[in-house]
């Protein structure tokens, strides 16, 4: 598994890895959608496409798995697979999934929000470690 829940009295924290920091973005992304469904079970039926900009790492991030839990809340959408490319300041990404079924799909834990909070970025590693609110 490219990532691992840490230790948190309240919320789900996790720290995500890769080859590259791309891969760790997708590792997050993973996280985050395995959290809330069993995503063995999510087909890659359906592609979703966005753009995010930021200058700072630490707010793509945010921004993009704000997305991503946007369009969980705002059109159903579970994700099992992401491709992501940055350049330069812009993040791209494609994620692939289908709408949520919840007797397929079996719903784990509502996730409210991502937060900033011990929200670490190793470049080096890679890896990032992001706090999700639930």
């Amino acid at each position: 598994m490219p990532y691992e829940t840490l230790e948190h009295t309240a919320d789900i924290l996790v720290r995500c890895t890769g080859r590259t920091m791309e891969e760790c973005f997708e590792s997050a992304a993973l996280a985050l959608f395995d959290q809330m469904v069993d995503i063995a079970t999510v087909e890659p039926k359906d592609k979703y496409s966005f753009v995010i900009e930021a200058e700072d790492i630490e707010d793509r991030l945010f921004l993009f798995l704000s997305e991503l839990l946007y369009l969980m809340d705002a059109e159903s959408a579970v994700m099992g697979k992401f491709s992501v490319r940055s350049e330069g300041s812009e993040l791209r990404c494609e994620a692939y999934g289908e709408t949520l079924d919840t007797g397929k799909h079996r719903p784990r834990t509502e996730i409210k929000a991502i937060t900033y909070h011990m929200m670490d970025i190793d470049e080096e590693g890679p890896s990032v470690t992001v706090l999700f609110d639930v």
